[in-house]
This record gives structure tokens, C-alpha cells and sequence, in this order.
């Protein structure tokens, strides 16, 4: 399994579901259970970028500090699912 979801970056062992899902109902090793559901991404139109402010928003809203906030989303286009585009 991915260390972290290769849509949004979030460490997969902080899913609560412990990863999204394939259209068979089997887990997805490589994205989580908010970014991917039943073999599709919950948010198809995002891009990148969109997924980065998201991402950066949700950490400073759980109280993380803008600066780490945005180190732990930088890498964001890098992630598989971008990375393909």
C-alpha cells in the first residue's frame, strides 16, 4: 500500500476506512477513502492545483500553521494522479 493517497497526500494509515475503493469493493492501495470511492475519483473535475488549496485549507482548518500547511501540500502535482496528466 502507498505510504500516502496519490490524489491529496494524506498518509493512508490516517483514513478512517483505510483507503478508498475499487468498483468491486476491494481497497484501493493507492488513494484514499475521500478522494476515491467504487472505482472513481469523488472529485473528477479537480485539478491539481484546486486539490492543493484544499489540501492546505483543510490542514490550517485542523489547525496546522499556514507554512506547514503548504510544505505538506507542495508536492501535491507530483502524486501519481497528476503526474499522469
Amino acid at each position: 500500500m502507498a505510504a500516502q493517497c496519490q490524489s491529496c497526500a494524506m498518509p493512508m494509515k490516517k483514513d478512517p476506512e483505510g483507503g478508498g475503493s475499487e468498483r468491486d469493493g476491494s481497497k484501493s492501495s493507492k488513494y484514499c477513502s475521500h478522494c476515491y470511492k467504487g472505482g472513481a475519483f469523488t472529485q473528477p473535475t479537480m485539478t491539481a492545483k484546486e486539490m492543493q488549496a484544499f489540501v492546505k485549507a483543510k490542514l490550517k482548518q485542523m489547525g496546522y500553521p499556514g507554512f506547514l500547511a503548504g510544505f505538506f501540500s507542495a508536492g501535491i502535482p507530483k502524486l501519481e494522479r497528476w503526474s499522469k496528466g
